[in-house]
């Protein structure tokens, strides 16, 4: 189902004569019957997108205009990354304390890719993530659907307000769903750096409250505990950052079978 609202009569007539005009600058001729017809297959596509996907083709290309080209312009300006990039995100939820944000086709290509992950194959598992994900990703831009990212939650505080202020400055999550996001963090940035990072967004800087101050300690006393643990708690605690970060991959993995299930229906 297209996630986006389709473009009215109006818009497409307006779309039709822009397709007209674009032919004509590289010099070719389009009747109108043919530039509606590719403006009505464009019209699940945002008005701006397409029209700055019309003015692309108008500065590079050197043939006929085709209904392929100004797709091509149209999906990648989705905001998808590509699949290296895709990969690499991917990669970064291996770290438990790490924030990641990603996207639903990000999600479902890492569901498809982990057992061959978990066998050890990290060449193998790179090459089913990238076939699954470039499958997903014709799929959702066939579809015409908008990008969707969500966060990934890491469990050092800092790390969570640099990846939601980096989201937020590419443009890949709202602003006030950033702003929302470091209100509802339950605990304050440890370092000034952080807190300074989150005032990018929110406007404000927040100092820790008596009682935030008490979690902190908690935290800074933990550091320190392993600090000093002996070899043995040290081998423990390691098994316990293991066991979180298969419970966190088995959380993705189960919201990519939540994510997989609502495709099917829809």
């Amino acid at each position: 189902m297209n996630s986006c609202e389709r473009l009215t009569l109006e818009q497409i007539a307006r779309l039709a004569l822009a397709i007209v005009a674009t032919a004509e600058v590289l010099g070719q001729s389009l009747t109108a019957d043919a530039a509606e017809m590719m403006a009505d297959d464009l019209a699940d596509y945002p008005a701006g997108t397409v029209s700055a996907a019309l003015k692309a083709c108008r500065r590079e290309l050197n043939g006929k205009l085709t209904l392929a080209a100004i797709l091509q312009r149209v999906q990648a300006a989705d905001g998808r990354p590509g699949k290296d990039e895709a990969w690499a995100i991917a990669m970064t939820t291996n770290d438990e304390f790490e924030t990641v944000v990603l996207t639903d086709e990000i999600q479902l290509a890492l569901a498809a890719a982990k057992p061959v992950l978990d066998a050890g194959d990290k060449v193998g598992a790179r090459m089913a993530f990238i076939s699954a994900y470039e499958r997903l990703v014709g799929q959702a831009r066939e579809d015409a659907k908008q990008v969707n990212w969500h966060i990934s939650v890491g469990f050092d505080a800092n790390r969570r307000i640099q990846a939601v202020t980096r989201a937020v400055q590419m443009q890949r999550i709202p602003r006030e769903h950033g702003q929302k996001y470091l209100a509802d963090l339950s605990v304050e940035p440890v370092t000034e750096g952080g807190r300074a990072l989150a005032g990018l967004i929110t406007g404000e800087i927040n100092y820790p409250a008596p009682g935030l101050r008490k979690k902190l300690e908690l935290v800074k006393n933990s550091m320190m505990e392993m600090r000093k643990a002996s070899a043995e708690r040290k081998d423990e605690m390691r098994i316990e950052a293991a066991n979180e970060l298969a419970d966190r991959r088995a959380l993705l993995i189960q919201q990519a079978q939540q994510l997989e299930a609502k495709r099917a229906v829809q």
